[in-house]
């Protein structure tokens, strides 16, 4: 029984999250996180839990030339450099049935907007088409600004968010 955190990150608030919900999984379960271009495309039969996140770019999930607009404005190297999370579930194979989550992370933004933001969503449905049985619904994380930070608190929620997955995953 293990768990597999995959990310996507183009300025490192995802990989920090990804750490933080593998902190929260640990207790229960041995926690895996790779950074999605490095994930592998077929999911081990020992690995029970599967979390995949990333960030939000045009209200979805990112793409090749929504991770070409964020290279532009990035005042560094980017974490994420090849395919992201939409091409990882579209190429990985995962045992049926395996406890799944999805997050995103979200510019703070006015409350009518957040409803179209629909990236964590995405990523549920990408995982219920692999056959993933999604233990909770999917999480959003906020960041402040296109590059964050991450907003007060959203380590700790999502080492919290990770305790949460563990426990719901359990009664898979």
């Amino acid at each position: 029984m293990t768990a597999l955190v995959i990310f996507e990150s183009m300025f490192g608030n995802n990989r920090k999250l990804a750490e933080a919900v593998a902190q929260g999984i640990a207790p229960q379960r041995p926690a895996t996180v790779v950074e999605v271009g490095s994930a592998p495309t077929s999911v081990d039969a020992t690995v029970t839990l599967l979390v995949v996140g990333g960030p939000t770019h045009g209200f979805g999930m990112t793409r090749p030339n929504t991770r070409r607009d964020a290279a532009k404005q990035a005042a560094g190297a980017l974490v994420s450099t090849g395919i992201g999370v939409r091409e990882w579930l579209e190429a990985a194979s995962v045992p049926a049935g395996i406890a799944a989550a999805a997050w995103d992370t979200r510019v703070e933004r006015p409350a009518f907007l957040k409803l179209i933001d629909r990236s964590a969503e995405g990523m549920a449905k990408g995982l219920k088409r692999l056959g993933c049985h999604l233990v909770v619904p999917p999480q959003h994380f906020a960041v402040q600004g296109v590059q964050g930070p991450l907003g007060p608190n959203e380590l700790e929620r999502a080492r919290r968010w990770g305790e949460q997955l563990a426990q719901a995953a359990l009664g898979n």
